[in-house]
């Protein structure tokens, strides 16, 4: 299952707050267009897509279609806020370092 940083909750958090939304939104990550490539794309939503992964921590949800939810199983999403106000995630593998069972 992906493990999103103390990094990422709060890039997630702000993200949301910042758009005024109810606790049910989050930052949904989906296939793109061409799934066969792995390419993902990142959104805010106001809530979960029906097929959705619901990923809730201290706040922050992601939502992962069930394409995105299995590439990204054993990964890590890591974010920040650069000096513009631009969010950046980045994702990473899974290590004993960054992963909690």
């Amino acid at each position: 299952m992906l493990v999103l940083t103390p990094a990422a909750v709060a890039v997630v958090n702000t993200l949301t707050t910042a758009q005024g939304w109810s606790e049910d939104a989050g930052l949904r990550i989906s296939a793109a267009d061409a799934p066969e490539e792995g390419r993902l794309q990142v959104e805010l939503a106001p809530e979960p897509a029906a097929q959705d992964q619901v990923l809730a921590d201290s706040g922050a949800r992601v939502f992962l279609d069930p394409s995105a939810a299995s590439t990204l199983d054993d990964k890590v999403l890591d974010a920040d806020i650069d000096e513009q106000g631009a969010a950046h995630f980045v994702l990473g593998a899974q290590t004993n370092d960054n992963h909690t069972p």
